[in-house]
């Protein structure tokens, strides 16, 4: 199955709300690939938003498909660069992986990272072996290893940062303003 082609039929929502804490657990705990720290770390910016609102930086991105919720995106901008963003979850129910649920995610945070005034995106995450899919996704969507910090999570857990320039995506949607020339 080609992943960048959805088989079901994707909604998607940007607000908020407290079933959604729920939610995020349910999401996070089927990918098989968060711990449970991890998993409490991503409630705890659900619960962010919905105390401090949009300016507390985290954005929220659903995947609604018929039933139920298929995955989630959180993304922000760098604190005093507004170019930059940061993607710092994304998460897929373990049951709808390689269906496009991610990409479709993916492709409408990079276009309103466009519409915010955005150039730049990254993602981190880890070296393990299971991780291994993640960073080919990443990869394939034209993101560039740009440094591993050894040991960053543990011991032979490194962070591997991937960085993208969303350029011609960010002209499409009007900012080419805000684009620095090549």
């Amino acid at each position: 199955m080609d992943s960048d082609t959805a088989v079901i039929d994707l909604g998607l929502r940007d607000e908020v709300c407290w079933e959604d804490v729920e939610t995020v657990r349910v999401l996070t705990d089927s990918s098989g690939f968060f711990t449970p720290k991890e998993v409490e770390i991503a409630m705890s910016l659900v619960v962010e938003r919905l105390e401090h609102g949009p300016g507390c930086g985290y954005h929220f991105l659903f995947a609604q498909g018929p039933d139920s919720c298929l995955g989630f995106a959180c993304y922000g901008p760098f604190e005093n660069r507004s170019d930059w963003h940061d993607l710092y979850w994304i998460a897929v129910r373990g049951s709808q992986r390689s269906q496009g649920v991610g990409s479709r995610l993916l492709a409408e945070v990079e276009l309103r990272v466009c519409a915010s005034g955005g150039v730049w995106l990254r993602v981190e995450t880890s070296s393990q072996p299971r991780y291994e899919p993640t960073r080919n996704f990443y990869e394939r969507k034209g993101f560039l290893l740009t440094r591993v910090d050894i040991d960053h999570y543990a011991k032979d857990d490194d962070r591997c940062i991937y960085d993208k320039r969303l350029g011609a995506l960010c002209d499409d949607a009007g900012n080419k303003g805000t684009i620095l020339q090549q």
